[in-house]
């Protein structure tokens, strides 16, 4: 049989000196003196295994668990191995060490905080050790989080182990049953078309004599469904086609579904603004400071909260409570329009569906935008076109920014 328990010391009676072997029995022991047992024994299990006992017993059960593994083809030799190859902390820093190549960096902060959770608890626990219990376990006990964020911990460490079983680390059925986590969304805010207009017409004010770009940024927000704030910011001078009436979004959340970029109808009245703008170098960001100040200088985009801060700056000043950004535009444009619109409609138009990459398809999709985008201008009666009448100040026409 395979394997076998060893021991280093030889009889000490004098003028023997021989080697001591395993009876089979109860001990390793000098086979002419019986009574001369060994007290350090070690089992060696082929070349890789070979771990130290004090006590018989203890070393034949370890023995004879190798020899069934080995029967049940379950052996593997990587859990006896002094470097634990197959502890969690080990093979976590492999998976973020992949994961901050392949992913956005936004999205890598929370893959890495949620796992990072994870090895704090399982440290070095062989990942085939971690069943259903151990996994309910550490979920139930991160306190003081929502429903939401331990179900994303939950998401994270489910694609950790995913990951195990694609790089071959653990078999398929070793892959370890999740508990359900059931959550429930927050409810934003969300606000009428009249409140919001009076919102625009604060940020307006505030900003069309020095920077133009920040209103016209909300009000697009508050326009064209499918854009999200990051998305807005990363619009960059070549990806608008004044010729087309198109704005195209090459790095967007649906990603994940379809690889193609986002392509939306602009509004006439919006091709012409634009075409008032000065237009900067193709790759200059669309939305960014027309005027240095506050430690940023003329050109650079707009930062992650900028948008954000504006928009709460407004609503302060007009004294509206509990809106955020997201709640007061896409959300609220969104309920607007189904005054007007079935729910399949603003679905198709807000792009919550992948979207086929076809000439045909885009024009039907075009002129579905077009017809839902000038509804959401021309929000009432007494807000029929916000910029009609005003032109931005301080710029020429047609003049490239520095």
């Amino acid at each position: 049989m395979k394997g076998g328990i060893y021991s280093e010391e030889k009889c000490p009676v004098p003028g023997c000196g021989k080697g001591m072997k395993d009876n089979g029995r109860d001990a390793v022991s000098c086979p002419e003196h019986k009574g001369q047992r060994a007290k350090k024994l070690y089992v060696r299990f082929g070349r890789a295994v070979q771990k130290r006992f004090t006590d018989y017993q203890l070393a034949s059960r370890f023995l004879t668990g190798l020899r069934f593994k080995t029967d049940e083809n379950t052996f593997d030799v990587r859990d006896y191995q002094s470097s634990n190859p197959l502890a969690f902390t080990n093979l976590t820093g492999k998976y973020l060490e992949i994961k901050e190549q392949t992913v956005k960096p936004g999205t890598f902060t929370h893959i890495k905080r949620d796992i990072g959770k994870a090895a704090a608890w399982f440290a070095s626990i062989n990942v085939k050790e971690i069943g259903y219990g151990e996994l309910e376990d550490f979920l139930l006990g991160q306190k003081a989080i929502s429903s939401k964020t331990r179900h994303n911990i939950k998401a994270n460490l489910h694609a950790f182990f995913v990951w195990l079983v694609k790089r071959k680390i653990i078999r398929k059925d070793q892959m370890p049953d999740f508990p359900e986590l059931s959550f429930e969304l927050g409810w934003r805010k969300i606000i009428d078309i009249h409140t919001q207009g009076q919102i625009l017409d604060k940020i307006r004010e505030m900003t069309w004599s020095t920077n133009p770009r920040a209103y016209i940024a909300i009000l697009w927000l508050s326009t064209y469904l499918p854009m999200r704030p990051h998305e807005i910011r990363n619009i960059l001078e070549e990806d608008i086609d004044l010729e087309r009436g198109i704005v195209t979004i090459h790095q967007h959340k649906t990603m994940r579904h379809t690889k193609a970029p986002k392509e939306i109808a602009l509004i006439p009245e919006d091709v012409e603004l634009i075409k008032s703008l000065p237009r900067g170098f193709p790759k200059m960001h669309f939305f960014r400071r027309d005027k240095g100040g506050g430690g940023k200088f003329k050109g650079t985009p707009f930062g992650k909260h900028f948008l954000y801060d504006l928009w709460k700056t407004a609503c302060k000043e007009l004294n509206i409570e509990g809106v955020d950004l997201y709640g007061g535009t896409r959300h609220s444009t969104a309920q607007f329009l189904r005054k007007f619109k079935s729910p399949e409609e603003i679905r198709r138009v807000s792009m919550h569906t992948t979207r086929k990459a076809s000439e045909r398809y885009l024009q039907i999709q075009a002129d579905e935008f077009m017809e839902a985008f000038t509804i959401i201008r021309r929000r009432s009666n007494d807000n029929v076109l916000r910029m009609k009448s005003v032109a931005p100040v301080e710029h020429q026409k047609g003049k490239a920014d520095s």
